[in-house]
């Protein structure tokens, strides 16, 4: 008994981080809607502005798939419509030409400064 008691707590414990972590994703969504971005949109703007903080410094690709916890696939897309918006560039790697560089343009640095405190405002709201 007492391992089905301690499983249902593990169980219950993982399903209310799911449930907050759902929460805040949407409540970031809300926020940000306005200003053409999503939750996703907004953490790769953040990784990037963290990982290059300053105008012209690259990030390679790769990188940010291990911090944004997004397929491959899924950040290759978010990365192409970013790209579309004017707010991150491509490059390719020239010393490894299977990876990609990614940096925040000045539009990008731009949007990320102005919804930030937004972001953040919904992370004390549902976090705090």
């Amino acid at each position: 008994m007492a391992v089905n008691t301690a499983g249902a707590r593990l169980e219950e414990q993982w399903r209310d981080i799911l449930s907050v972590h759902a929460r805040t994703m949407c409540e970031i969504d809300r926020a940000l809607h306005p200003h053409g971005l999503g939750a996703s949109d907004f953490e790769v703007l953040d990784v990037l502005a963290t990982e290059a903080p300053e105008e012209g410094d690259l990030c390679r690709v790769q990188n940010l798939a291990g911090r944004v916890h997004l397929s491959q696939s899924a950040l290759s897309r978010l990365i192409g419509r970013l790209e579309k918006e004017g707010l991150v560039e491509r490059s390719v790697c020239m010393e490894d030409r299977r990876g990609v560089w990614v940096a925040l343009t000045r539009k990008g640095r731009d949007l990320h400064a102005e919804v930030l405190p937004l972001q953040r405002d919904v992370l004390a709201r549902m976090l705090g």
